[in-house]
């Protein structure tokens, strides 16, 4: 077969000639990447024509072409790749003939070793194939002449690609099952310590399916950026190749060293950094374009449907996609949040973090076109620092909605708005951490850690700093020396730029700094040694602080991975935690002391007396921190946060329900509240409210009609209840989002004056005035009141009395609680 062989050869493309102009290019100092894959496209393009020619000559067979489809007929051709090959033929040929001609040029390439992938078709086979086989027809896309007839080439390409557009609404969701399917096979490129770049999901593949896509004239991926993570993840390849010798797509550890030095780079690290953020560009123009297939797709298929109801005249009219709002300046369309026509990015800098909050609160992606328009935005007009304290409220919102997090998140880091907010966190950007625990890069381990924390806000009288806490608690990995050192220095300043006062900044960077010391001291030290416990005590300082220390523990062990955490760790850390607990413990929790009314709440009360009706006041309201400052803007001038709402109104039965229930009705947020009874002229006591408030969407509502129907709803002339469930019926609001569900707990230690009923929930429209509702049927009397909205979360403490002014008995008040939480629930 050998001498059959060589003499089939011609001149210096004889199968040696090219195995030595292949070996030198491969080995030679030319430029590699690009260039040298299609120098070895071309070099082997010339070689297989000539056998093509040759084999035709000595057959005599007319009416062929010899086709390069898949890789190879994009001329990407690594050192180790197969030649995919279809020889195509008219039929008009005998077939002796055409095998003659197919032997002529498949036993050369596989004398020579080099791996061959071919087929023998007609074009009317190859169309058929393709029709049956997906694999064939998207190979068939790339389809490009090498010799022969390129007519027969042409015709079939041209063939090929229209059967692929009219075909697309069915084959492509094939290919997306088909590329979801290898995904849940191979994982995800942009973290696996071993990837495979070809079949991992934001890989090669993935990269030809979006090419597959566009050619269905559909849709279309976002190109930046798009081709060179391409590039970076073929180069890759190549120099896999050629380190290894094999044609193999895993980037395995014991190799990742030669190849980084293959590609010019620093080592192992730098390699799979490069590698992973070329995958994440892969990743999430795979997304993005898959979701506007699927617009598409869904809108076709509505089209006939709205035409047979609205006849042929005005088929579209009055069917335009609803939008449906889900913030100020962002709304719903089509299933992603999009922004308002009347949002103005360039004049709102806390637009691109409500934006995100949004979304992920609502389970729905960012629109692309959203997140390029902020990301242009933000870059021109950056955040103040400090951060107004709606961005800060936006930020932990978004970080506690759970699982949709990770692609809002993802979504913000693909166009840089992430590093601009936060700029620490290029250091640990695709960051690989080479521990078989950790299953996650640094960042998105940090981001998982956030998802974890979010199900155990619900433990914790401080969730937007326990959330904080998991997004900063690795972020010193970006620095020599002790991460948690390292970290503790970055979270001090993070917070700072965050707007976090004094107080908060400290229990930050502390839990940061200490944010291994309970698994460690549990795994590793004596218990039962009073010594143990009270370095953990002096360590944390206060039960607050054990509190968020302990589900950040847990919060971090599940985000790193399965190895990570156990009952036996869990059970070890719980022990602790409640030797601790009793070492902290400082007796009853004291009620806030009273203050003296200020002069405007005085003459609101003494009005509200004299009237017997409600008395409001709405003014600018800037909130002081806990260590007692106020946030400043840039300016230095005090920072509304808000709008603080005044109400006095005479005391009676049901007024903190009808109170939120009003203010729900007209589509307003409570962010913090404050419930006391004063009795200014002695003619009986009078009920002050004072509410920060903002207004979900627009503008907020007139004084004068606010207090009209706060009058209706105390003279219980306004259905409240009513009201709301046909607001709600009529707009439902969408929740895409599964929550932590309610915990209402009689806090222990209570005041002598009052039982403190705790109350921790996710907020929504209408929560106060359900707590409000819920305590009013189980017959006991509101005393005093503190609410305060962090994100997304309420941590509400209620002060309840019997009807005869007297803390409840013990079980009276688990009563309470639990009657509470069932109607939260």
């Amino acid at each position: 077969m050998t001498e059959n062989v060589d003499a089939k050869a011609h001149d210096g493309h004889a199968p040696a000639g090219y195995a030595a102009a292949r070996l030198a290019l491969l080995s030679g100092e030319g430029p590699s990447g690009p260039p040298r894959r299609r120098a070895l496209a071309a070099l082997t393009d010339t070689w297989l024509a000539d056998l093509a020619r040759g084999a035709a000559d000595r057959t005599g067979t007319r009416g062929w072409s010899l086709v390069a489809v898949g890789g190879y007929g994009r001329g990407e051709l690594s050192p180790r790749s197969d030649l995919d090959l279809l020889l195509l033929h008219d039929g008009s040929a005998g077939p002796a003939d055409v095998a003659g001609l197919a032997d002529g040029i498949w036993y050369p390439v596989w004398d020579l070793g080099v791996a061959l992938d071919h087929s023998v078709r007609t074009p009317a086979e190859a169309r058929k194939t393709a029709a049956e086989d997906l694999k064939v027809q998207l190979g068939l896309l790339d389809a490009r002449h090498i010799a022969g007839d390129t007519a027969l080439t042409a015709s079939l390409r041209t063939a090929v690609l229209a059967d692929w557009r009219n075909q697309a609404p069915k084959r492509l969701p094939a290919l997306h099952e088909l590329c979801l399917e290898r995904a849940e096979r191979h994982g995800e490129l942009s973290y696996l310590l071993e990837p495979d770049l070809k079949e991992a999901r934001g890989g090669l593949r993935d990269a030809t399916a979006l090419r597959a896509v566009a050619a269905s004239w559909l849709a279309d991926a976002p190109r930046e950026g798009l081709e060179d993570a391409r590039t970076r993840l073929l180069d890759a390849r190549d120099a896999l190749h050629l380190v290894t010798g094999r044609a193999t797509d895993r980037l395995a550890l014991q190799e990742q060293d030669q190849v980084a030095g293959a590609l010019g780079l620093l080592d192992a690290d730098a390699l799979l950094r490069q590698v992973y953020e070329a995958a994440r560009t892969v990743g999430y123009a795979f997304d993005v374009t898959w979701r506007e297939v699927g617009r598409v797709l869904r809108s076709r298929q509505s089209r006939p449907r709205r035409r047979g109801l609205l006849g042929r005249s005005r088929p579209e009219q009055g069917n335009a996609p609803e939008r449906t709002p889900l913030a100020e300046g962002v709304v719903e369309h089509e299933g992603e949040a999009v922004l308002a026509l009347t949002a103005r990015p360039e004049r709102d800098p806390v637009l691109p973090l409500r934006a995100a909050a949004a979304a992920a609160e609502h389970g729905v992606p960012l629109s692309l076109h959203a997140v390029r328009r902020l990301g242009v935005a933000q870059a021109t007009r950056p955040l103040p620092v400090p951060w107004p304290a709606e961005a800060r409220e936006q930020l932990v919102t978004l970080l506690g909605a759970g699982e949709s997090t990770v692609p809002v998140w993802e979504a913000l880091e693909a166009e840089g708005m992430i590093t601009r907010l936060l700029p620490d966190w290029e250091r640990v950007r695709c960051r690989p951490q080479r521990n078989a625990v950790h299953i996650w890069t640094v960042d998105r381990h940090l981001i998982e850690c956030a998802v974890r924390a979010s199900r155990l806000t619900r433990r914790v009288g401080r969730p937007d700093l326990l959330l904080i806490a998991a997004l900063l608690h690795d972020i010193g990995k970006g620095w020599p020396g002790d991460h948690s050192e390292a970290g503790e220095v970055i979270a001090r300043d993070v917070a700072a730029r965050f707007g976090f006062g004094r107080t908060d900044v400290e229990t930050l960077a502390l839990l940061v700094r200490h944010h291994l010391l309970l698994i460690e001291t549990a795994t590793r030290r004596d218990l039962d040694d009073p010594a143990t416990v009270q370095s953990v005590a002096d360590a944390v300082r206060d039960s607050e602080t054990l509190e968020l220390l302990h589900a950040l523990t847990e919060a971090d062990a599940l985000a790193t991975g399965p190895a990570a955490w156990s009952a036996w760790r869990s059970s070890l850390v719980g022990d602790l935690v409640k030797r601790v607990a009793a070492v902290l413990a400082s007796g009853a929790v004291p009620e806030p002391a009273d203050r003296e009314p200020t002069a405007e709440e005085e003459r609101l009360a003494v009005e509200a007396a004299r009237t017997g009706g409600p008395v409001i006041a709405l003014r600018a309201h800037a909130e002081p921190d806990p260590d007692g400052t106020a946030p400043r803007t840039a300016d230095g001038e005090p920072e509304p946060v808000g709008v603080e709402l005044l109400l006095a109104v005479p005391d009676r039965p049901g007024l903190l329900a009808a109170a939120a229930g009003v203010l729900a009705l007209h589509r307003l947020t409570v962010r913090a509240a404050d419930l006391r009874t004063v009795d200014p002229i002695g003619d009986g006591p009078v009920t002050l409210l004072r509410w920060r408030v903002a207004a979900q969407y627009g503008s907020l509502p007139e004084a004068a009609r606010l207090r009209n129907d706060f009058a209706r709803a105390f003279s219980g002339s306004f259905d409240i209840e009513s009201r709301l469930a046909e607001r709600e019926s009529a707009h439902p609001r969408r929740r895409g989002v599964t929550s932590p569900p309610p915990r209402v707990t009689v806090a222990p230690g209570s005041s002598t004056a009052a039982t403190v009923i705790e109350v921790r929930a996710h907020d929504a429209p209408g929560l106060l005035h359900r707590i409000g509702r819920a305590l009013e049927s189980t017959g006991v009397n509101v005393r005093s009141a503190r609410i305060s909205t962090l994100g997304a979360n309420a941590v509400d403490a209620f002060y309840v009395t019997d009807t005869a002014g007297a803390p409840l008995p013990d079980v009276r008040a688990a009563e309470v609680a639990d009657q509470v939480e069932r109607a939260l629930r």
